[in-house]
């Protein structure tokens, strides 16, 4: 959460003229309701299940790239199978630049719902050490910085481009 995914996944796709899809935002349009929302209805483990599904559903589409949640490599066999899929990144970011990241966003995060702004660094911490030995299982890490420019932002696609198959670059 917060490392970037969806803003370095979107200007890829952009570059690599490929369609993108955020799985969030996908979960979102077929369920037609937000994520909050599935969260409230269903709790976390109804929402783990739709995001699987969802997940299975959009990695069949051929040629695209999917920007997944923090938390869909660390359930069920979904690291897994997104490493049987395709190309899979870890965009590696310390703490306190996730941190910076969330606070930068104006996206809504179930997950951090009335949390003040030290629980918020508190939970980052524990999240990462929770996720590492499923993020670690990605076929690519790449380490992202602040992304708080245009430049910044180029830089990581490029470090991207760099990692994948040459039959990925276009």
């Amino acid at each position: 959460m917060g490392a970037g995914k969806t803003t370095i996944g979107r200007a890829l796709a952009k570059e690599l003229d490929m369609p993108f899809y955020d799985l969030d935002w996908y979960i979102e349009n077929r369920m037609r309701k937000t994520i909050r929302q599935i969260f409230d209805e269903r709790g976390e483990e109804g929402f783990r299940t739709i995001e699987k599904s969802m997940l299975h559903e959009v990695a069949e589409f051929e040629n695209v790239i999917i920007s997944c949640g923090g938390g869909t490599p660390c359930f069920f066999d979904n690291m897994e199978y997104m490493n049987q899929q395709g190309e899979t990144c870890y965009l590696k970011a310390s703490p306190e630049v996730l941190y910076n990241h969330l606070k930068m966003s104006k996206n809504e995060r179930p997950l951090l719902l009335n949390k003040t702004p030290d629980e918020v660094q508190v939970f980052i911490r524990e999240q990462l050490k929770q996720r590492e030995q499923f993020y670690s299982k990605a076929k690519h890490v790449i380490y992202v910085d602040l992304l708080d420019s245009r430049d910044k932002i180029q830089l990581s696609i490029q470090k991207v481009k760099q990692l994948l198959p040459l039959d990925c670059k276009r």
